[in-house]
């Protein structure tokens, strides 16, 4: 019923193993990989401890005949990379040891058909990112220990198929404290305090530096910030020839650090070109026969689009995408490619100065059908229409403006502070997607009574300077009586600056 085989420096499973045995210990040995032709003969195994090995591969289907294993260790082995293909056949699997490998991500469904597993143990890796549906079908899941990883983030998504857990673990990861962990804050202190040692409850933020080493329920929910992307793209045009290579860049901004993905617009006049996109250097990629429209993997930061021997296909317009949990950002590029050198009967070779640019997206207006024709005029037409009527409203608002009291143009501004604001102290007046908002500091008003030594150092005639303006405005408005209301208004409005009871230094 049990065959032990541990430290025997054994490179391969033993072949000659009884199909009767339910249990095989084949810790700490050689094996580099596992095959369905080395477990095919024991379909009553319940128990199998391959630990401490050298197991880099496992054979799709390589546990297809043990439909009763009950407990699974590979620990401590170096498989890089799981799927769900590895795990076909372990429908009663109850625990599984997957810790000390050099697993660097979850992907989608790895786990879907362990439908009775309690135990999950993925501690010890280097797993940097777990998709949203990596866990799904781990209903009846107990225990999941994703501690001592790199995960900088998890998602509320990734943890709703676990109904069934009772313990999680997740300390010693470099936890990215951003806008994108405000559930993981609100869970552990409300539903987490069950699944959660007094340990796990302190996760120790990494990044940003501000917030290092601070526990993340401890940190303030407005410090919890992320930036939108901003996307760059140079050039926005280019006409390329046939045959020719060409690269773009796509630069994006954004924290967290935006992921980056190329991707070719799809449109209806023409037959769908197939692209795809594979790496390609550090941060470039190339685009091959592929769908239309799909997105594709790519570098965080920044992407090049590389495109090798150019044909009619490339021209089209291309979109590069920087989302981060902060937002959304996109930038369109257009590709133009020039027939003048095609040298065929199709395409004669034509003079320089009337070489035509093949435009997947244009055409002539003359080519374009009476009704295309038609339906452009009148839209035109409306647009002219749109834009009188607007200048007509802009203009009886201007009118209407020039009429109200001088009190009306006051620009009335939120007071948020409760005294004095310090520049580290305005990340605190963030709101969740960190939109900055605007803090008074009545204590430092800008002109006559400011006492800074550096500004009087550099400007030792502001007060001086002032009084000058100040009698300049005097005598102005005494010689002209004769102006009209408005001009004068606004010249009145403007001298409210050099009263300092009313100007104040407002931080943004």
């Amino acid at each position: 019923m049990t065959v032990e085989c541990g430290s025997k420096g054994l490179k391969e499973i033993p072949s000659n193993i009884h199909p009767s045995t339910q249990t095989v210990f084949l810790q700490d040995n050689s094996i580099n990989q596992v095959q369905m032709q080395h477990l095919s003969q024991l379909s009553r195994l319940q128990y199998l401890y391959i630990q401490n090995n050298s197991i880099s591969a496992l054979e799709p289907g390589a546990f297809q005949s043990q439909q009763h294993l009950i407990e699974l260790a590979l620990n401590g082995n170096c498989i890089p990379l799981l799927n769900n293909s590895m795990f076909k056949g372990l429908e009663n699997l109850r625990v599984l040891y997957l810790a000390s490998n050099h697993i660097t991500r979850l992907l989608d469904y790895t786990f879907y058909d362990l439908q009775r597993l309690q135990e999950l143990h993925l501690q010890e890796n280097s797993i940097e990112s777990m998709e949203e549906h990596a866990l799904a079908g781990l209903s009846s899941l107990a225990l999941l220990d994703l501690s001592k990883n790199n995960l900088q983030t998890i998602s509320r998504a990734a943890l709703r198929p676990l109904i069934s857990l009772q313990v999680l673990r997740l300390t010693e990861n470099p936890w990215r404290c951003d806008c994108a962990l405000h559930w993981l804050r609100a869970w552990i202190k409300e539903e987490g305090q069950r699944l959660l040692s007094s340990l796990d409850r302190k996760l120790i933020c990494s990044e940003p530096p501000r917030l290092s080493h601070q526990s993340l329920v401890d940190v303030s929910g407005n410090s919890l910030i992320c930036i939108p992307p901003v996307v760059q793209v140079e050039p926005l045009a280019m006409t390329a020839r046939l045959g020719d290579d060409l690269r773009v860049s796509c630069h994006a901004s954004g924290y967290p650090q935006p992921l980056v993905t190329w991707r070719k617009v799809a449109h209806s006049r023409v037959g769908p070109p197939r692209v795809s996109m594979r790496p390609y250097g550090g941060g470039t990629f190339e685009l091959s026969e592929r769908s239309v429209g799909e997105q594709y993997d790519s570098d965080t930061g920044s992407g090049m689009l590389f495109l090798n021997n150019i044909t009619m296909s490339h021209a089209g317009k291309y979109e590069c995408e920087a989302s981060n949990p902060g937002g959304t950002a996109k930038v369109l590029f257009h590709l133009m490619v020039n027939l003048s050198n095609q040298q065929s009967r199709s395409y004669p070779p034509l003079d320089i100065s009337q070489e035509p640019l093949y435009d997947m997206e244009s055409m002539e207006f003359n080519s374009l059908s009476m009704a295309t024709q038609t339906t452009i005029a009148i839209g035109i037409s409306l647009l002219a229409l749109t834009a009188l009527l607007l200048i007509a409203m802009i203009y009886s608002k201007h009118h209407k403006r020039k009429k109200t009291e001088k009190e009306e143009n006051i620009l009335y501004v939120n007071d948020y502070s409760d005294g004095p604001t310090t520049f580290a102290q305005l990340e605190e007046y963030r709101d969740e997607r960190g939109h900055e908002m605007f803090v008074i500091d009545r204590n430092k008003p800008l002109f006559a009574t400011y006492k800074d030594c550096q500004v009087q150092g550099i400007y030792p005639a502001l007060p001086q300077l002032i009084d000058q303006l100040q009698d300049q405005a005097t005598q102005t408005l005494a010689a002209a009586g004769q102006v009209a209301r408005e001009d004068n208004d606004l010249f009145v409005n403007q001298g409210l600056l050099f009263q300092h009871q009313m100007a104040y230094e407002i931080h943004c």
